[in-house]
């Protein structure tokens, strides 16, 4: 029997309007980022170091140095990969849970704990909240629709970096203004930490992920497994799995020959190297810079202990440098090298300052511009990066790069800083971390010295191409009917066209080769800023050849464009004009 058409109408589910969508992403994302900025509230985190070397703890130094803080990067590459996967496989929400668990854990085990063995574990456990950090980086992303990863990306950043900055400033006004001990400071982020725990509990699990759960195109083959489990259990089992299994070898493959052929980009390389090398000495930096700034000033009045206004105007520093690299424009493929051959170098010479120093202001100096100047070439290295790359594929690199950065990390700490190792003091290390950092720049200015050999073999009259350019579909669509257009033209016979004024032959008289109108013809390449793309100039120009970026006057000679033989200036135009009201229509 037939149902009534009421009872059809009930059975239809009513679509969600967009402005029911529009509140719905928004109350998400504001609740994410309001966990996020609340999960950075650890006022007490910048004065750990002095807590465990003051009276409280009473450990030596090089008992931190030596044995309690090398297990921090051992415990890092443990968890690592495992957190990723599960991170992937859980959706994002268990993870963010474990990371809230962790850090209260670390903060039981700081006030609770009085051997090394305790102060190790306590590594342990904030190991895992290092790996866990990816799970809220990416957990956005599967909230709303592609079209607005980008803002809500800047709004989850801006909610973590607010979040330090105001957990660094409570924790030095508590500690110099309020007269707080170390102790009751970290009562109190253990007490904030608690609630962001509370706070994940009632985030949303998303129903796709990455990997593991990629949404209707990643439940194809388990539905057909199900119906083929229905049909015979055994077989179907069997079956499904089988097909499961395949489906994940074959993406899995895919994507390592895809990532083969990315590394082949010169780009894509010369940024995951610096992803590598230059993370691996940044953190072993940040990881030991607090006994260092105890070292230099080992007073035991915690009143005069500045080491939350550091991290404060470090990261504030951080912040405004990688918004500030979002504007810099320059032809990455040709100055990529010298660029990070020069921070590079300054880094180096800022953690020498560090090394030898007696003043611990001038060490909080060197400690803010270290961190801003590598926090300047994160963003530019995750635009060259992730810029000619898929989503899946994007998240492999990175994952790959932080990988091999940790190993990096980890070899250096074991032969630096463990006691099984050389274990070093303290100074000793950062003289070396100099070099180290002296070294990759050194490696760098090279690199851009052969590049600028090559360049000159070849001559000035090839500029080289912008490192990403970037076009959106309707200046895409715009070059092609114009290249088009341009190949019909070309290919007029000169008696078809009508006889040439004396000024046109003027214009078509003068030097000027087929390969040469085809560059005067081409689109103008864009100049290539970081998420910000500015829009290009005319894609079509009958007249001398403009520069597309600041070098460009140096290479290239101004050069008239020749319009074909048989065809007049004038018709060449409003051809031309005919094809654009086209392409925009």
């Amino acid at each position: 029997m037939v149902p009534s058409s009421p009872a059809v109408e009930k059975q239809v589910p009513v679509e969600p309007g967009p402005d029911l969508e529009l509140r719905s992403w928004r109350r998400l994302v504001c609740y994410l980022c309001f966990y996020g900025f609340m999960a950075q509230i650890r006022p007490g985190e910048s004065f750990i170091t002095p807590y465990l070397l003051g009276p409280d703890k009473n450990f030596t130094r090089k008992q931190v140095t030596n044995e309690i803080t090398p297990v921090l990067p051992y415990s890092y590459l443990a968890v690592l990969v495992p957190v990723f996967l599960l991170t992937d496989y859980l959706r994002y929400t268990p993870v963010l849970l474990l990371q809230g668990l962790s850090y209260v854990s670390v903060w039981l085990l700081l006030l609770l704990g009085h051997s090394v063995a305790h102060m190790q574990l306590m590594e342990l456990f904030y190991s895992v909240t290092m790996a866990a950090r990816i799970a809220y980086s990416s957990y956005i992303f599967s909230l709303v629709q592609p079209a607005r990863y980008q803002r809500v990306a800047s709004y989850s950043r801006a909610a973590v970096l607010l979040g330090v900055f105001s957990s660094s400033v409570l924790g030095q006004l508590l500690v110099t203004a309020g007269g707080v001990s170390f102790s009751t400071l970290n009562y109190i982020s253990l007490a904030f930490l608690t609630f962001s725990v509370v706070l994940a509990l009632f985030l949303k699990r998303p129903k796709r992920s990455l990997f593991f759960n990629r949404g209707a195109a990643g439940r194809e083959p388990s539905a057909s497994a199900s119906e083929l489990e229905r049909m015979n259990p055994g077989a179907g089992g069997k079956l499904g799995r089988a097909l499961r299994a395949f489906c994940w070898v074959s993406v899995l493959a895919r994507m390592l020959r895809e990532l083969g052929d990315s590394l082949r980009r010169p780009q894509l390389r010369l940024w995951s190297l610096w992803w590598v090398f230059n993370s691996a000495g940044y953190y072993l930096v940040v990881y030991y810079v607090h006994i260092l700034w105890n070292e230099v000033d080992p007073t035991t009045n915690s009143a005069r202990v500045y080491n939350g206004a550091a991290d404060a105007a470090s990261t504030l520093l951080g912040a405004i440098t990688s918004f500030a690299a979002g504007f810099v424009k320059i032809r990455w493929a040709r100055w990529s090298k010298l660029l990070i051959a020069g921070v590079t170098a300054t880094q180096a010479g800022l953690v020498f300052l560090l090394s030898h120093t007696r003043h611990i202001w001038l060490c909080y100096v060197a400690f803010m511009l270290f961190r801003g100047s590598y926090q300047f070439l994160v963003p530019i290295a995750t635009f060259q990066i992730a810029a000619s790359l898929s989503k899946e594929l994007c998240a492999l690199v990175f994952g790959v790069n932080t990988f091999f950065a940790t190993i990096v990390k980890t070899v250096i700490t074991f032969i630096v800083s463990d006691i099984r190792g050389l274990g070093l003091p303290v100074r000793q290390q950062f003289q070396l971390y100099s070099v180290y950092f002296l070294l990759l720049s050194i490696i760098y200015f090279l690199g851009a010295m052969l590049d600028g050999l090559r360049h000159c073999q070849r001559g000035r009259h090839q500029p080289l191409p912008l490192a990403q350019d970037l076009r959106s579909p309707e200046e895409e669509k715009a070059a092609l009917a114009l290249s088009v257009q341009d190949k019909d033209l070309r290919s007029l016979p000169p008696a078809q066209g009508p006889r040439l004024s004396p000024e046109d032959s003027l214009g078509a008289a003068g030097p000027g080769s087929g390969e040469q109108r085809q560059s005067d013809l081409a689109p103008a390449p864009l100049a290539t800023g970081f998420l910000s793309p500015v829009p290009a100039p005319s894609a079509y120009i009958l007249g001398p050849t403009q520069a597309s970026g600041p070098d460009s006057a140096a290479e290239t000679c101004p050069q008239s464009a020749v319009p074909p033989p048989g065809v007049s200036t004038l018709g060449l135009q409003r051809h031309l004009s005919v094809s654009v009201q086209n392409v925009s229509q």
